[in-house]
């Protein structure tokens, strides 16, 4: 990204506009640059949009910084215990006092950023006694504008409706009055989002062609975010859900439109073919080296080839080795930090497509492999044989072969007293899993060797699950939805799902396709939540292997589902507090409901 390294402005800049005698104090340092000479000069502007730039969060840093896989069932920040806020919001020990994830100031600090931006960036001399100065002005403020609109759509999914501040920023002398600013109601919040989107969108190239500018958003990433958008809005937790029919303003005004509309399913799936239709981006495929396609390394690179041909947003600075530290076992120098679950493990097909719950699937569940496969050695717990690549892709297993040899061929040992078990260290899987996707094969912590690479937001695979589900709601049969569900899969490595499947197990199909595409990619948590299942799906037992026991690989104790967590979801949980800070202050903020 272009914004690596980012500058922060000075506030105190603001304050000493605002001095209502002249005297010694009021004079402005040498060292300093007032707020008027920020807008002047080229290189301030360019650094204050850097800053905006800058909030767009870095979703790599899962254990400390997001709570977007150890609070879904996808994961357990394994050695996150007490001091992590993963592990209290999971037990339900939070209220909003708490401050976990607070978000709502980092995104509103941004949407400030973004409009007092748009407000000046016209100011600029510099850039405007250039000679396409304006034409590259209106491109800045658009991509402030559609920045300011992605922070407003990750406040959304996260809290709900939102209090819209509207084009211009207060200015910090305004009556307490006008800073008491009540919610938008979701659907509002929708309509203002998906306009403002198209809006910069307009403004904005279809996409970066110049590697230097990589990293800058473009109308393909506006249009990317206004699916998603859209989806979540057409989804049951927001659109009729009576359970919020008293989820309302102080003045009675309805946050969450009690009436389904499924009209909003066509949207979302307009939204999503708007994008497919570009031509421009396409499921990566990769070949083997003799030649033939490979579905292990095509889902494998999907996230680690740079700027490749299914990526339309990535974020460039970002801890990939971090992330890589947190799922290596200790042997490779790593703090086995990120646990697969063992729902998320049940979630993946066996190789010939089927669920592992389905006849004919195949499916073994005690015992060991008497030969090599494709994926696996002889002598293989049989849970964890004859699946689907994306699951080898995702998953590191005990008695597994270490993908990285740099030190010789090394077995993972995730029991009791193996190599990475509990026994004798804290830095230890709780389920008997770790999490292997998006860790490049040739990075190594134990030896200090990493790969750099963009994190991956948006990609044209999500894209066609938001297609397929979308339509299958709007309109139950259309061909499309095969077409482009079946594309996954074909690039999964697994066979077709036949035509005429009815509306609900194609329903069915979709989402466990969305599960295992996008596992580990921060969707899980919303998707649970936007189809109203967290409750089912968030709370209770959570199972893994039995890290208590075994004392070789093929110790049948260790491979035993064992409860790890008993985890708290309740109907308040569907979306965050607000901080108890920001409604203190704004008393026309209400709570969201439960809290």
């Amino acid at each position: 990204m272009k914004y690596c390294h980012l500058y922060t402005l000075l506030l105190t800049a603001l304050l000493l506009t605002a001095g209502c005698k002249k005297g010694f104090l009021d004079q402005v340092p040498d060292d300093r640059i007032t707020i008027d000479e920020v807008f002047s000069k080229r290189r301030s502007l360019e650094q204050y949009l850097a800053n905006i730039y800058d909030r767009i969060r870095d979703e790599s840093n899962q254990w400390e910084s997001n709570p977007w896989l150890g609070c879904s069932d996808e994961a357990d920040m394994t050695w996150a215990r007490n001091g992590y806020n993963s592990y209290f919001i999971n037990i339900g020990s939070w209220d909003p006092t708490s401050g976990f994830y607070d978000f709502w100031t980092h995104y509103y600090q941004g949407i400030r950023s973004a409009s007092y931006f748009i407000e000046n960036a016209d100011k600029c001399v510099e850039i405007l006694a250039l000679p396409e100065g304006q034409a590259l002005l209106t491109k800045y403020k658009a991509e402030a504008r559609l920045l300011r609109a992605y922070f407003y759509f990750c406040l959304l999914r996260q809290y709900g409706p939102v209090p819209l501040l509207g084009e211009k920023t207060l200015p910090p002398d305004v009556p307490f009055e006008e800073t008491q600013i009540p919610r938008s109601a979701y659907d509002e919040c929708v309509n203002f989002i998906s306009t403002e989107l198209d809006r910069a969108g307009a403004d904005l190239p279809l996409q970066q062609t110049d590697l230097v500018e990589y990293g800058r958003v473009t109308r393909a990433f506006a249009m990317a975010i206004k699916s998603r958008l859209l989806l979540y809005a057409a989804s049951p937790l927001v659109n009729g859900n009576t359970a919020y029919a008293a989820f309302k303003n102080l003045d009675g005004k309805p946050l969450i439109s009690q009436q389904q509309d499924p009209a909003k399913w066509q949207q979302a799936a307009d939204a999503a073919k708007a994008v497919i239709d570009l031509g421009i981006f396409s499921l990566l495929k990769k070949n083997d080296a003799a030649g033939n396609f490979d579905p292990f390394i095509s889902c494998r690179d999907v996230l680690l080839d740079p700027w490749n041909k299914e990526t339309i947003f990535a974020r460039g600075g970002n801890d990939a080795y971090g992330w890589e530290v947190h799922c290596s076992p200790r042997f490779a120098g790593g703090w086995s930090g990120i646990a697969a679950t063992q729902q998320i493990v049940d979630a993946f097909h066996m190789a010939n497509g089927k669920m592992i719950n389905e006849p004919g699937s195949g499916y073994v569940e005690d015992g060991f492999s008497a030969t090599d496969t494709k994926y696996t050695k002889a002598g293989t717990y049989n849970m964890y044989v004859n699946r689907e690549p994306r699951f080898y892709v995702c998953i590191t297993y005990n008695g597994m072969t270490w993908f990285n040899t740099s030190e010789g061929a090394k077995t993972v040992e995730l029991y009791n007293t193996g190599n990475t078990g509990k026994q004798g260290s804290y830095d230890y899987s709780r389920t008997g899993y770790l999490v292997r996707k998006n860790y490049h094969p040739d990075t190594y912590p134990r030896q200090g060797r990493s790969v750099a690479r963009p994190l991956v937001l948006f990609r044209l695979g999500e894209i066609y699950l938001n297609y397929a589900e979308a339509l299958n709601e709007a309109q139950p049969g259309h061909p499309d939805i095969l077409t482009y569900l079946n594309a996954i899969r074909e690039r999964a490595g697994i066979p077709a799902l036949p035509a005429g499947l009815p509306q609900e197990e194609m329903r069915m199909r979709i989402r466990q396709e969305r599960r295992v595409e996008l596992a580990f990619e921060c969707h899980r948590y919303f998707d649970t939540r936007r189809w109203n299942i967290a409750m089912q799906t968030d709370g209770g037992r959570f199972y893994g292997m039995n890290v208590d026991a075994g004392n070789q690989v093929q110790d049948l104790s260790f491979y035993k589902r064992t409860v790890f967590e008993t985890r708290v979801f309740t109907r308040q949980h569907y979306f965050f507090p607000i901080p108890q800070f920001d409604i203190d202050r704004n008393k026309k903020l209400v709570q969201n409901p439960g809290w």
